[in-house]
Parts: structure tokens; sequence; C-alpha cells
């Protein structure tokens, strides 16, 4: 048994999706963006610390100030411990002698402090990181001099914890990300309905169209490219099975009604000859008569036969090296012998030197044959103008009559199989393969059968054919 896989709307599908990369993307970038602020948190506070101790030195240093004096008078100054606060950290400060003994800090000294600032002592300024204790610690260390005489020194000194503490920043660093976040898929869930929604509407209309239905209403117009070439490619498709559709019921009645109008001859002429309502040589014309419908129905038959075959490459072509000088001459001279009037002339307009194309010979002819026939359908007198002209690797035989024309509507459809325009629906019989089966013959053997021009003073077809690699 095959498990029935669950489908999920498109809205819901890409929403979910692009909601987890987006919360995904914004995890990436709290993580970067708290590392960040936590580094940059410490080296600000490492600089205030430092700041803290070059103030403290220079305090003890100014000999302007009156109220500073020798090394051992800095409890006044240091004692006022809110000057020294800071709103983010609040560091230990010591001023010690040149043996490490604590003279004052801005703070009471805890016992067994005395010993571990000594400690400290090692002759260098700087800023250094303490790991002895529990929790580790920055000190920074500057000298007390006065005229180049080591009074002492300044140490500011505060845990690691401390200087990384960033709760505020991290809590507003939330509230960012959560509002993005917020906002992102406010975003992701408008732009997601606003693709689906046209899919939608699209996948509706294909189940009218599935039943039947080809009147859909898709909206005109949208920004997105895409979505515009969906929605007007489904629509031209619709219309064209809607063609289809309508050309294949006419193609039931046609082939009926052509099939229908011989039979009912045939019968018709066979039942006076065996009733005896004819004789003799009338018997022989009805006899006759039936023939010639027969073959009309044997003609049209064949024609679907040939169709089918050609639709689906079942019929080879052989093909061979012609002179095409002659094969126009001998393909127009086969027609005309067929022809009972002579209300139509054929011009014909060679090539100055033989040339060789690669064809099927029959199947040309019977591209040559149905391209005349057609024009002389279109007209109760004139002429029709046959033209190679030669475009170097191929050539075209160029057709041009001076009939009425294929009205404008039915010109995107005379390669449709069986469609039949209204000119020639109630006026000529047939199943409206002529055209459609021609150019399948000149593909077959590597050409094309074009429309290039028709207007009410005349049609233009061009028969494109391949030369032959060698004379």
């Amino acid at each position: 048994m095959f498990k029935k896989n669950k489908r999920i709307s498109l809205l819901q599908y890409w929403t979910s999706r692009y909601l987890l990369t987006l919360f995904i993307g914004l995890a990436i970038i709290s993580l970067i963006s708290a590392a960040w602020i936590r580094h940059t948190t410490f080296e600000n506070r490492l600089e205030l610390m430092e700041f803290l101790a070059d103030e403290t030195v220079y305090r003890l240093t100014d000999t302007t100030n009156p109220n500073n004096g020798p090394i051992n008078g800095i409890p006044g100054f240091i004692g006022d411990r809110q000057r020294f606060n800071m709103k983010e950290i609040d560091p230990i400060l010591y001023v010690v002698d040149t043996e490490g003994n604590i003279l004052t800090s801005n703070r009471p000294v805890p016992p067994g402090s005395a010993k571990n600032v000594a400690g400290l002592l090692d002759g260098k300024e700087g800023t250094k990181e303490i790991k002895d204790g529990l929790e580790p610690e920055y000190v920074v260390k500057r000298k007390i001099e006065n005229n180049h005489e080591l009074l002492g020194w300044a140490l500011v000194m505060e845990k690691k914890g401390n200087l990384t503490r960033v709760n505020q920043a991290y809590g507003q660093l939330a509230i960012l990300i959560g509002a993005l976040a917020l906002l992102g898929w406010i975003a992701i869930y408008f732009l997601s309905k606003r693709l689906a929604h046209p899919i939608k509407q699209v996948a509706e209309a294909a189940k009218h169209v599935q039943e039947g239905n080809y009147a859909i209403d898709l909206p005109q117009y949208s920004k997105e490219k895409e979505i515009y070439e969906l929605v007007s490619s489904f629509k031209n498709m619709a219309n064209k099975l809607e063609q289809l559709e309508k050309t294949r019921t006419e193609l039931l009645a046609g082939v009926t009604h052509e099939l229908k109008t011989p039979v009912t001859s045939i019968s018709g002429l066979l039942q006076a000859v065996r009733d005896g309502v004819v004789t003799g040589q009338d018997a022989m014309e009805f006899i006759e008569m039936a023939m010639v419908e027969t073959t009309k129905m044997k003609t049209m038959v064949g024609d679907l036969l040939a169709f089918n075959h050609f639709a689906v490459d079942a019929i080879p072509v052989q093909i061979e090296s012609v002179d095409v000088n002659q094969l126009l001459r001998e393909a127009v001279a086969q027609w005309e012998v067929m022809q009972e009037d002579e209300h139509v002339k054929v011009h014909l307009h060679l090539l100055e030197k033989p040339v060789l194309v690669q064809i099927d010979i029959v199947r040309i002819q019977q591209i040559i044959t149905n391209l005349l026939t057609n024009a002389k359908q279109a007209m109760d007198k004139g002429t029709i103008t046959l033209r190679l002209i030669d475009h170097g690797e191929a050539l075209s035989v160029m057709v041009k009559d001076t009939g009425h024309g294929i009205p404008l509507e039915d010109q995107s459809f005379i390669f449709e199989r069986f469609y039949r325009g209204e000119n020639k629906k109630y006026t000529v019989r047939g199943l409206g393969l002529g055209l459609p089966l021609s150019k399948m013959m000149a593909q077959s053997v590597g050409g094309d059968l074009r429309l290039i021009e028709s207007n009410p003073s005349g049609t233009h077809f061009e028969l494109v054919l391949q030369k032959a690699t060698t004379l």
C-alpha cells in the first residue's frame, strides 16, 4: 500500500519555511550581535578603568592644585567614592607605595588584600588579567612619579564578570530581534498570500477547463512578470482548447457530412441501376458517376490515414537529390493536365542553373499540387506565380496567387488539423487536412511550409527545401 502524501497549501508551505529561515537567520544575527556587544562593552569598560587610573595619577601629581600634596595626602581625594563611581561598573581603586603597601582606596580594604596587591607590582604599567581567585579580574596599573621619582602606584581592579555584564543591552537586542521577527513574519505572510492567490485562481480555472467550461475569469494584469506570464499562458491555452473543441465538433460533423454525401450518391445511383430506373448507356453513366464518388471517398479516407501516419512519424520518406527546376516543371505540368478549365494560368520563374535539393519527390509534388489547388479555389480566374529563390544552404518555392485571400481571423489556424475557414466550410468539400498534411510532409524532409502574407489581393506561401551537399 502506498502512503498518500498529505498536501498543504502554498501559503502554509512557504510561510512556514520562510519563517523558519527567518528565525534561523535572526538567531545567528542575535548570537553575533550579543558577542559583539559583549566584546565592545568589555573594551569600553577597560578604557574607563584606564581613564580612572590616569586621572588618579594626574590629580595626585598636579602641583598646581593646592589641595593635592605629597602621596600621603591622597586620602582626602580618594575618600569621595561617589566621584569615582561609574554607571555600569564600580571598580576598586588602590593607591600603594613603592613597596606595595596600600596607602588608600575608594572602599574598605578586605583582609589579606594588601598581600595580593603587593604581588601585582612587577615594575610595568599596563592592563593585565588575573586568574588567581575564583573569578578572573582585570587590573590597570599606572606609576605615580614626581620629577622622575617613583612615589607609588595607582591600581584599578574589577572582576571580569562585571566588565562583560550587559543585561540591559541584551534585553534591548531581544526586543529588536523580536520586532524584526514579527515584521518579517507579517511581510512573508502577505507576500506568500499575494503569490498563492493567482496560482489558486489558475488551479480553480483548470478545474473548470477540465469540466469543459472554457469561460474562465482570471486577473488581467499582475505586477509580477512570472505570474502575468502564467495567467496569460493559461488563458491562451484555454482559448486554444476551446478552439480545438470547436474544431473537433466541426470535424465530426464535417467528416460525417463529407462521407455521407458520396455514400448517399453511390447508394442512389446504384439503386437506380438495380431497380431498372436507368438502362443501357444511362446505366453505364450512373455507374461511372458512382465510381467517381467512390474515388472521392477513398481520397478523403486516404487523407485521414496519411495524416494519422505522419502525425506519429509512421510513414518513411525516401530522400534523394533532385533538380528543383525539373521537379517544379513536372509538378505543375501534372496539375495542369488534371484541370478542366483554363481560367487560371500558372507562371513559373525557375533558377538560371540546375540546383539539387534533398527531398522525397512524391511528398513535394503532393505539396505543390495542394498549394495550386487551394490557389485555384480562391479565385474564379487569375494567375498563380511560382518563383524559386536561392538562399545558399536552402531555397524557397514561393507560391503566390491573385485570389481573394484568407480572412485575417483564419490565418493563425490554417495549419491546424481539420480546421476549415468559413469561406470553405460550405463551398469546398474536404476535411481540412491539406495544409496541415503539407506542412508535416515539408518538415519530414527537413524543410517547412509557411504563410508569408494573405490579403484580399492574394495569398503568398513559402515552401523551404534543403539543398543537396553535392551536385
